[in-house]
């Protein structure tokens, strides 16, 4: 069919970063994620392989050129390293990077599959490298899984970042001797704070860490210097002088990163969420299988004119979330 208009919202911001949830399960239950007895979609409601390829080609054809992978946890589906090697193979043709976000409890075993899928870069959720930390975190686990899985990405020829999200009170302590052991280890660190995003079991007002505070504090220790690096997500980076170590902070309350804001979500279950704080959304399931690419056109052409210019995030304690689905459901 003809090509279809680049994606640019009404705003002026161009949209060249999709980011796939292709499933809302996971084997663990981080506690700021997901309430602990979560209840997940029916298989039948699901996005076929099939489906998430041509959505994730369409989305190619009209300018995206990073794709992420997420969850859930994307590996706990059978089909998710097919689906990388079908999406790999346009790096290079039309698509810049294929990357995944993982909780890494089964990295170890398909490393070497996604690095021969075109995957180049993972990153790696771990808010803890205690074990009787990680378990209260993550309401079970073995960190010992996810170091292993860290080891072996790195051997299969893939530059892993540490993702760590801030809990004051929970691993606040541990920040510090993180960086220092991703600089030890050559990896990346990004720090993030804390989302309103569904109902979980606990007051997040409570374990909200501001990272300007850890930043300084950081400074203090480490020689950081502020880098420029894009990776096409909505981290500000800085570099531990002297190593190949970047410090990114993703900060949704402290430094509001909307006004560039260039990605949309797919859910596992075909609706494209054009924001994470916002409700608003376009459901490309139907659309795809109502009329084919020219109806997923035009949906994705409404979508886009519903993305908003900001989020709503806020913390207070006993204030509701911003929305009152989790961040499993439209991909962490």
């Amino acid at each position: 069919m003809a090509c279809a208009p680049a994606l640019t919202d009404l705003h002026g911001r161009t949209i060249s970063y999709l980011r796939i949830s292709v499933t809302d399960r996971c084997d663990l239950r981080c506690r700021y994620c997901m309430s602990e007895k979560m209840t997940f979609l029916p298989r039948n409601a699901l996005l076929q392989l099939e489906e998430i390829a041509l959505i994730a080609e369409r989305f190619i054809a009209r300018g995206v050129r990073k794709i992420r992978l997420t969850g859930g946890e994307p590996l706990v589906r059978r089909d998710a390293i097919e689906l990388a090697r079908r999406l790999g193979r346009h790096v290079g043709s039309g698509l810049n990077e294929l990357t995944l976000t993982t909780n890494g409890t089964r990295l170890a075993e398909h490393a070497e599959a996604l690095f021969d899928a075109g995957i180049r870069r993972v990153n790696v959720s771990l808010d803890s490298r205690d074990p009787d930390t990680f378990r209260h975190i993550a309401r079970g686990g073995d960190v010992a899984r996810v170091l292993t899985g860290i080891a072996a990405a790195q051997a299969a020829g893939m530059r892993v970042k540490i993702n760590m999200v801030a809990l004051n009170g929970l691993n606040g302590a541990e920040i510090a001797p993180m960086l220092a052991w991703c600089v030890a280890e050559g990896l990346d660190l990004t720090l993030i704070e804390t989302m309103p995003l569904g109902a979980i079991d606990e007051d997040r007002a409570d374990r909200f860490l501001p990272l300007t505070g850890v930043l300084a504090e950081l400074q203090e220790q480490f020689p950081l210097v502020r880098d420029r690096h894009n990776s096409g997500g909505p981290a500000q980076y800085w570099r531990v002088a002297g190593t190949g170590t970047r410090l990114g902070l993703i900060s949704p309350l402290t430094a509001n990163f909307c006004n560039t804001c260039n990605r949309v979500r797919l859910t596992t279950e075909g609706k494209l969420f054009m924001c994470l704080g916002q409700d608003d959304q376009v459901d490309l399931k139907a659309a795809i299988r109502a009329g084919g690419l020219a109806a997923l056109d035009a949906a994705i052409d409404r979508a886009l004119a519903l993305k908003p210019a900001a989020h709503d995030f806020r913390i207070a304690s006993g204030a509701a979330p911003a929305v009152s689905r989790h961040m499993s459901v439209t991909g962490g």
